[in-house]
Parts: structure tokens; sequence; C-alpha cells
């Protein structure tokens, strides 16, 4: 019987020992990509303003500054957010920008302040974007005002992560509105949540001291069910931000296995942008 709750992580994936939940994603992999900064990187584009709104809060919900990798087929990050119990991989293709132009290179972004200033654009607003390569600031035009962002120093802000390779034995796949739903329901009775795949049925069960709700969906019920060992808990602080950007009708697809982190992926900008963010799981312990 299990008597108390750890944040603690006894596992070993691909020969890396796992530490406590508190340092799970960043010690798997401790290596970090470390991309050459160019200061003649060139960077000119049109988005709609509601997906490059989206975008941002996508990356928001776990870390408030990034290392954004401009490439000339679209922009890229990776990030981990402070407590080391969360990463986001996220990727935008050229192919969801109205226009782009670009070199490869790396600038730092204040996610708060881009999210401010988008903040007060209407709806269905193209927005310009352009890298001042003398200035290293970004030009940021919409509804005919220009704003000038000053960039952070790569430097000062967390190198990527490598991303683990983890051979997750479940897979479920099914709309974003279900999930929001299991997170709402879980949120009123606990503070952790738990996933489990049995059979061919997915389960979503949270436990508090004098209240439970559960929430169970057959193959049937799914978009995709690939049936495996997998029994994890997560803290529902980190899945209900993480759910956050998520729409009611996108499809979202959940990769998890026997306390091991848990896999949460979805498409963005009509299928042109992936989210992927990996949540270090909550161990219970006898």
């Amino acid at each position: 019987m299990c008597h108390h709750v750890i944040d603690r992580i006894g596992l070993t994936v691909s020969g890396f020992q796992m530490r406590p939940v508190a340092a799970a994603i960043w010690q798997i992999f401790p290596d970090c990509h470390k991309y050459p900064k160019r200061r003649d990187t060139m960077f000119k584009a049109s988005i709609d303003i509601e997906l490059l709104r989206d975008s941002i809060a996508a990356l928001s919900v776990i870390v408030e500054e990034v290392r954004l990798r401009i490439l000339t087929d679209g922009i890229a990050v990776k990030a981990v957010d402070a407590a080391n119990v969360a990463m986001v991989i996220f990727d935008l293709k050229a192919s969801a920008f109205d226009s782009f132009e670009a070199t490869e290179g790396e600038i730092g972004l204040d996610l708060t302040k881009m999210a401010d200033i988008l903040a007060i654009a209407d709806k269905k607003t193209p927005a310009d974007l352009e890298l001042n390569e003398e200035t290293q600031k970004l030009l940021i035009r919409f509804s005919g005002l220009t704003y000038t962002m000053a960039l952070l120093d790569p430097a000062t802000i967390r190198t990527e992560p490598r991303i683990p390779q983890l051979d997750l034995p479940a897979k479920v796949v099914f709309k974003g509105q279900d999930l929001k739903k299991a997170v709402k329901a879980a949120e009123k009775v606990s503070d952790h949540i738990m996933l489990s795949v049995d059979g061919n049925r997915f389960c979503m069960e949270a436990k508090g001291d004098t209240d439970s709700v559960r929430l169970e969906m057959d193959a049937s019920e799914l978009i995709e069910l690939k049936s495996g060992d997998a029994c994890s808990l997560f803290s529902l602080d980190y899945l209900a931000n993480i759910s956050k950007p998520i729409g009611r009708e996108s499809v979202v697809s959940l990769s998890i296995g026997r306390d091991f982190p848990i896999l949460i992926n979805f498409d963005i900008a009509a299928g042109n942008g992936n989210v992927t963010f990996l949540l270090a799981p909550r161990i219970e312990s006898d």
C-alpha cells in the first residue's frame, strides 16, 4: 500500500540515473546543444497575430525566457522549466507564416514582454516581425503600431537540453477537450492525477483526502490506443498549465509508461507546427 507521495524517480533511462523530480528532466541528459551566435542573422516574417499569440502562450506555460532558434525553414525552441520538471519542444515551419525570410541564428526572447505587446492587437490582424541586424532588436508591426523590443543575450538564458530518448510502451490519442475536462475535474479533489492504460481502457484518476474523481475511456472513445504497461502520477499544477494552450478540438497524443515521464504532443497552425511537453512523474512510495 502507498502511504505517501514523494517527488523522486528511481529509474535508469538510457544509462543515466534519474534524480529527484526537481532535476529529473535536466539530469536525464545533462549535455546541452550550443549553437553559435551570429550577429548577422537575418529574419523577416509576417504571421497571423492569433497564431503568434498561441505560440508564445504554449511556451510561456513553463518558461519566461527562451533561446529562439531561427532556421531557414522556420523557428524552434527547446527549453526546461526552472524546477527541471517539465520540458517544451516547439517547432513552427515557415509554411505557417504568410511570408518568411531568414538565415540561421539564435536570439533571446522575453516571452512575458512579447505576450504583453501582442495582447493589445485585434484578432485576425497580421503581424510583421523583423530583426534589426545592427541593434539586435526585434521590430513588431501590427495595426499601424511599431514596437522596437530589446532582445536578451542568449548566453544569459539556459542552454538547450538534449531530448531524452524514452521508449514508452503505451500511447493514447484523443481530443484536447477530454484532457481539459479530466484535469479540471481532478483539480477539484487533488493536486495530482494518475494516468494509466489497462487493456483497451485509458483512465485518468485523482484522489484527495476524502473525495475522488475518475474518467475512463475505452478504445472506441479514443482516436488511437496502443496498450502497454502504463501507470504514472503527475502534478496537476503542471498538467493544468500544459493543457491551457491545447485547443478543445485539437488532437492530443499522450505517450506514457510506468513511473516514467509523459510525452504530450499536439499540432498547431493547421499541422504546420508542433508542440511537445515532457513532464516528469511523481513516484508513490511504500
